[in-house]
């Protein structure tokens, strides 16, 4: 039977990069975000490059929506061996002293509790499948603080001790927990979310970059994770741009 990935924030960015990229490594994907109008579209490109997606209305802030997600897994055309947990993001680049708490706890309900969701909600049917993978996309934010990052920083550390607590406690049972940390990433909305649509604030954070990494290139790095011998266990893939030697290390031209 064909093996399924279940890929959240699929609508855009890393996450519909994600789905594109395990359909074409034979997976059905069930390409989970809100916005289903671009999951549609998503699902229709999948299929006209041959491979098999299902579309799936879900917020992962959401405990009902969730649980609509576990249905859609019940239902799908294989068992679920992976999970990628990728819906997140960040909001604001406010000084700890002046950051909004909405916006914090925004972040953390994404980031952390969305991945808490979404595991709890899927591990039996990763488990019943007797090789189930699951996929944390966190972010070099979640090692390393920066100022002005101290809401998104704090919730991408939170989900990485998310992930290294899982990994200890499914010690022993046919799952893996993989945590990929992407850095500088250059996608459609990332940076647009961060600073409220203001478009010119998002181009600056990648003005004079030389090919930052795109949505593609942590796709791969998710197929590749994914697709290894089921005995190896890739706990953390740091990933950057050659730009990028650090958080606080870029090399810009210009």
């Amino acid at each position: 039977m064909t093996s399924v990935a279940v890929v959240t924030g699929a609508s855009s960015g890393i996450g519909a990069a994600t789905a594109r990229r395990l359909a074409a490594e034979g997976f059905h994907v069930l390409a989970a975000a809100r916005r289903t109008d671009r999951l549609a579209d998503l699902v229709a490109e999948i299929a006209a490059a041959g491979g098999s997606a299902t579309a799936v209305a879900c917020d992962v802030t959401s405990d009902d929506s969730v649980a609509g997600l576990a249905a859609a897994a019940a239902a799908a055309p294989g068992p679920v061996t992976l999970l990628v947990n990728n819906a997140g993001g960040a909001r604001g680049m406010d000084p700890v002293e002046t950051g909004s708490v909405g916006d914090w706890q925004w972040m953390y309900d994404v980031n952390v509790l969305g991945t808490l969701r979404v595991t709890q909600a899927l591990l039996p049917a990763l488990e019943a499948s007797g090789a189930g993978t699951i996929v944390i996309v966190s972010s070099t934010a979640g090692f390393t603080v920066y100022e002005g990052g101290g809401g998104y920083t704090a919730a991408k550390h939170a989900q990485t001790a998310v992930a290294g607590t899982l990994r200890l406690e499914l010690c022993g049972r046919p799952v893996r927990v993989v945590e990929i940390d992407p850095g500088m990433v250059k996608t459609d909305e990332f940076s647009l979310v961060r600073f409220d649509g203001d478009a010119d604030r998002a181009a600056a954070v990648y003005a004079g970059v030389p090919d930052p990494l795109v949505a593609d290139d942590v796709a791969d790095c998710v197929a590749w994770c994914a697709t290894r011998p089921h005995h190896v266990n890739v706990d953390r893939l740091v990933v950057r741009p050659l730009a990028q030697a650090a958080q606080h290390k870029v090399h810009r031209v210009g």
